[in-house]
C-alpha cells in the first residue's frame, strides 16, 4: 500500500515495487518492458546469433600472432562485403543484406525467442531489485591491484 495515498491511484513507485505478481503466477510486465526493454534485448541477441549463422570462416594472414601463424577469424558476410566495397555497398552487397535481414526477420517474429528473453530480462530485473546493481556493472570487472 502506497504510504502517499493510501492506495496506488498516485502511481508511485512504491506501490509498483509491492504489486503482486498477475494470478497466472506471471510477474507483471510494464508497457516499456514489453514494447522497449525485451525487444532491445532481442535485437541484441538476434543479431550476435545471425552474425554468427551468416559468416564467412577464412584464414586471415595480416595479423600472425608471435609464432609468424595467421589466426583464424570469423567474418559477417555482409560486414566482409561492405568492407571490401565501400561507398557502393548499397548495391554490391544485397545478397548478403538480405541473408542477413531474413535472419534477423525469423528472431523478432519467433515467439519462442520473446519468451526466452522475457525470462532472461526478468532474471535480470530480479537480480536488480535484489542487489541494486545493473547487470551492466555486474559484468565489468574491476582491476586489481598490485
Amino acid at each position: 500500500m502506497c504510504r502517499q495515498c493510501g492506495g496506488g491511484s498516485c502511481g508511485s513507485a512504491e506501490w509498483q515495487m509491492e504489486r503482486p505478481a498477475s494470478a497466472a503466477g506471471e510477474p507483471k510486465l510494464r508497457h516499456v518492458e514489453k514494447d522497449v526493454l525485451i525487444p532491445k534485448m532481442m535485437r541484441e541477441k538476434a543479431r550476435e546469433l545471425c552474425s554468427d549463422k551468416v559468416q564467412d570462416v577464412r584464414w586471415e594472414a595480416v595479423f600472425p600472432d608471435l609464432t609468424g601463424v595467421g589466426n583464424l577469424v570469423l567474418y559477417s558476410d555482409f560486414t566482409k562485403c561492405c568492407q571490401e566495397t565501400g561507398f557502393l555497398m548499397v548495391i554490391k552487397c544485397q545478397q548478403e543484406n538480405a541473408a542477413l535481414k531474413e535472419c534477423l526477420t525469423a528472431y523478432y517474429s519467433d515467439p519462442a525467442f520473446y519468451e526466452e528473453c522475457k525470462m532472461e530480462y526478468l532474471k535480470q530485473r530480479e537480480e536488480y531489485r535484489k542487489t541494486g546493481i545493473p547487470a551492466k556493472r555486474k559484468q565489468q570487472k574491476l582491476p586489481t591491484s598490485m
